[in-house]
């Protein structure tokens, strides 16, 4: 059951682009979807274990993680729903990259030579996933998938405040992230809607509001199958099984999402998904 709510979490991660293109066809932006999907366990949280609020206003930490939450999900969504996914998810995965420089920073880890070889293969890559089809020099092909690389960035923030935010309870944690999900997306919403650079708030429509309530019921769900399954087994195992998030995403955009893998894109996504593997061998 623990790895089966693991695969769970990966696997309404890995498909969540198709609701969100859906979504965004019916008028509602991914920046937007984001905070609704998030509102349900705020509200569910916030209600329940209301003691955790007091927690959370009092520990700059968990603001933190709030905050790099918030940047995680409104990045890693907006950039799935527009972009190519498979480009996207592989670009996000670079999270041990920038998992070895937080943590020096933040924790004062020691830099290992195995932490250097997985920084060099998660770069080597990067610069195939980018390498024009064409060929030519590596390069961004637009927003998503700078999308994809900020998003990676604020995962492994959100990681280091995690275990920086120890100590604290579970629901406290948990109350920061779905805070932060609903809090930065809806000001980074609004700021950009006033600017004109993403629709402003839709029309209201039953369409839109139940398919995004749907999906804030399964990304509540999943939250909770991901603490339950990492509660149960090593960190480690819980790594290696998310990363079957990959998988079902790259899959699904192949399938029936119109994508297709090239040469360079698949050995890239070797090397970055090598590189997120021994970076699990250290939690062990």
């Amino acid at each position: 059951m623990p790895y089966l709510g693991l695969l769970f979490n990966a696997f309404v991660w890995g498909l969540s682009w198709w609701p969100l293109r859906q979504l965004q066809a019916q008028g509602l932006h991914a920046v937007w979807a984001t905070m609704l999907f998030f509102l349900m366990g705020v509200v569910v949280i916030g209600l329940g274990r209301r003691e955790a609020w007091r927690g959370l206003w009092r520990t700059p930490t968990l603001w933190w993680l709030a905050l790099a939450t918030g940047l995680t999900n409104a990045s890693f969504n907006w950039g799935v729903a527009t972009g190519e996914v498979v480009r996207v998810v592989l670009l996000f995965y670079l999270m041990p990259l920038w998992a070895v420089g937080l943590a020096w920073w933040l924790l004062g880890e020691r830099i290992t030579p195995m932490a250097a070889v997985r920084v060099l293969l998660a770069l080597g890559g990067a610069l195939l996933v980018l390498r024009p089809e064409d060929g030519g020099w590596p390069r961004f092909s637009g927003l998503p998938d700078w999308l994809g690389l900020i998003g990676g960035m604020g995962f492994a923030f959100t990681n280091v405040m995690l275990r920086r935010a120890a100590q604290r309870s579970s629901a406290e944690r948990a109350l920061a992230m779905f805070s932060g999900g609903v809090c930065l997306p809806g000001l980074a919403g609004w700021a950009l809607a006033s600017q004109g650079l993403i629709p402003a708030w839709p029309v209201f429509d039953w369409g839109w509001l139940l398919l995004a309530a749907a999906m804030g019921l399964a990304f509540f769900a999943a939250n909770l199958a991901m603490q339950y399954g990492a509660s149960q087994i090593p960190v480690h195992l819980t790594s290696v099984v998310m990363l079957t998030e990959i998988v079902f995403a790259s899959g699904s955009a192949v399938w029936f999402g119109g994508e297709t893998l090239r040469p360079a894109v698949l050995a890239g996504g070797g090397l970055i998904l090598l590189a997120a593997l021994m970076a699990t061998r250290d939690e062990a």
